[in-house]
């Protein structure tokens, strides 16, 4: 059988490391899905949830807030400054972090301060959905 060997790291810690079937993944032009054998790429991937599927059916979630993806014949790592396991997400955290968020981008004095609140909401609202997204997996 196919296979690929798929590494997710973030700043802090190597969050997955495992043989897989399938990885599905928010690619910056949108979903990308790799399978093995697939051709050889590096791009930019926007925050949401990274989907491996393992060698007996079962999914892994795991939440990134963008980073890189290199995919290899055989191999995908990726690399991402946050990266939270599934069962590790807090859904009440993420929506007061997004609240945050929304308070920044309300009180921004600068086009610096919205720029950086804009992105953060961005990515607490892709943190939530993929909270949402993991439970109705569950």
């Amino acid at each position: 059988m196919n296979t690929l060997h798929v590494d997710v790291v973030s700043a802090e810690e190597s969050i997955f490391s495992g043989e897989a079937r399938f990885v599905a993944l928010p690619g910056e032009a949108g979903e990308l899905g790799i399978y093995p054998r697939h051709t050889p790429l590096i791009t930019r991937i926007r925050a949401g949830s990274v989907r491996i599927q393992a060698l007996d059916g079962q999914e892994t979630f795991i939440f990134v807030a963008g980073g890189i993806i290199e995919v290899q014949p055989h191999a995908v790592t990726v690399l991402s400054d946050t990266a939270v396991r599934g069962e590790d997400m807090d859904e009440e955290k993420a929506e007061a972090a997004k609240k945050a968020a929304e308070e920044s981008l309300a009180n921004a004095k600068s086009e610096i301060d919205l720029a950086r609140a804009q992105s953060e909401l961005y990515i607490m609202m892709a943190e939530l959905a993929a909270v949402r997204r993991f439970k109705q997996k569950k």
